[in-house]
């Protein structure tokens, strides 16, 4: 296949906004420091390309003034911190033809490939100094069907996926010539940045949090590690089948305080599948990684328009054989009450835990390839249960229809999961989008299914 770049132009906001540094919150400076990517597919437009490349350019143009840290520039202060530089510098936009059909890639619920990044996605020269790299690059590519794609990758630093939902909502609505409906919420005052530290207590201990994660009792030797490999594939899951693994996780124990939710289940029955797998022992400590929204934790709630990190994760933890001698509703109990652990309080301690530390590098990771987990990175034996049901990534509509298939990147992290909503269907069905070693596929998806019914 043949990718030919029409296009590739820094788009600066059509209105002069607000120049000069800005300091970021501890959410924003821990955790993936690199960029984030995800892509939307659109079915086939008679629309000319050169019209909605202008009608994407133009349009973007217009929504940086609102969204105007995306037209930044990050800064390091040498300490595993950033700072936002506002300097209106302005986003990449790539327009790009490729001599393929929508259909090459349709295949297996869109499921990403190192392939199709490569293709589709803007490239991040990261090897360029900081301070030059542009935070928000978009590839917008025309297939040979006339269907299209629209790659968006994000520095993690700025935004999390929230923030980048929100923002697409608004792009879209001002291509389609409407006003801004939700504009962004900017103030980080609420995660106590320019606060000394000291300004809220730390009560809780917190050196389980931030990627401090198991490993394996047995550690695979070099060679062997050098030839592991991953992969991403997609299991789809009906509408029926969500409620079925709802109702198991229901019945098995006395009746919780409420129902567990659809997500408390899925990451229950995914974490035992997870570990069942990867064969672990008895005595193997397995965690589950549970991202939280700390936006609706807070009191009085940040608005859902916050505009930056407002996500961390927490993790329910014991070992391999606790795990699988655990009913489904046990399981989902412990999912749940890390969750319920975060609190107004608990994430005001958390950050004035982070902000005690000299150095947030021990906090930071990149995606690149993992096998074990460890103080950086996930992986065996750790699940990590990304949920993008709720954010509204879904009907990005820019003036030729909806999107038919929203979904992540490729990424080469073992244990790394999302769970989304089937773009192409009206049933309510989800894609779990799944990263795991190869040698564990097979067995992970056996299990994913048998284990609902027995």
């Amino acid at each position: 296949m043949e990718l030919n770049i029409k296009q590739n132009v820094m788009v600066t906001p059509a209105q002069s906004t607000w120049k000069g540094n800005q300091s970021l919150s501890e959410w924003d400076q821990i955790g993936c420091t690199k960029y984030a990517s995800s892509i939307y597919f659109y079915a086939p437009t008679t629309l000319p390309f050169q019209t909605i490349t202008q009608t994407l350019i133009d349009s973007l143009s217009h929504t940086l003034p609102h969204f105007y840290p995306l037209a930044g520039r990050l800064r390091s202060l040498n300490n595993g911190r950033f700072q936002l530089e506002c300097n209106e510098n302005g986003a990449v936009f790539i327009a790009a033809e490729l001599n393929a059909d929508l259909s090459y890639f349709e295949k297996d619920y869109f499921t990403p490939t190192l392939e199709s990044d490569c293709l589709l996605l803007p490239y991040v020269n990261e090897s360029l100094p900081i301070h030059e790299l542009p935070l928000l690059l978009v590839q917008l590519t025309k297939f040979s069907c006339g269907g299209l794609s629209l790659g968006i990758t994000t520095s993690h630093v700025l935004v999390d996926g929230l923030s980048v939902a929100n923002f697409m909502t608004e792009w879209a609505r001002i291509a389609r010539g409407l006003p801004l409906q939700k504009p962004p919420f900017l103030d980080k005052k609420a995660f106590g940045v320019g606060d000394c530290c000291g300004s809220n207590p730390q009560r809780f201990d917190h050196s389980n949090d931030f990627g401090n994660m198991p490993f394996l009792l047995k550690q695979p030797k070099v060679e062997e590690l050098k030839k592991m490999k991953t992969t991403m594939f997609t299991l789809k899951l009906t509408k029926e089948q969500v409620q079925k693994l709802k109702n198991k996780a229901n019945k098995d124990l006395d009746r919780p305080s409420r129902p567990y939710t659809r997500y408390e289940a899925l990451a229950a029955h995914i974490w035992r599948c997870s570990s069942k797998a990867r064969k672990h022992d008895s005595q193997q400590p397995t965690a589950c990684a549970v991202t939280i929204d700390s936006r609706k934790r807070l009191e009085p709630p940040l608005p859902f328009e916050y505009f930056g990190n407002g996500v961390f994760d927490v993790t329910a933890r014991c070992t391999a054989g606790e795990l699988l001698s655990s009913s489904l509703s046990e399981v989902a109990s412990k999912v749940r009450s890390v969750i319920e652990m975060v609190t107004n309080d608990y994430v005001l301690s958390a950050i004035e835990y982070l902000k005690s530390q000299q150095d947030l590098t021990k906090f930071q990771y990149s995606y690149k390839s993992s096998t074990n987990g460890g103080g950086k990175y996930c992986g065996n034996p750790v699940i990590s249960v990304i949920n993008l049901v709720n954010l509204p990534f879904k009907g990005i509509d820019f003036g030729w229809g909806k999107e038919i298939h929203f979904g992540p990147a490729y990424h080469e992290i073992d244990g790394d999961l999302w769970i989304i909503r089937n773009s192409s269907d009206d049933d309510e069905s989800l894609l779990i989008v799944i990263c795991l070693l190869v040698e564990h596929v097979e067995a992970f998806k056996m299990y994913f299914f048998d284990d609902m019914i027995n």
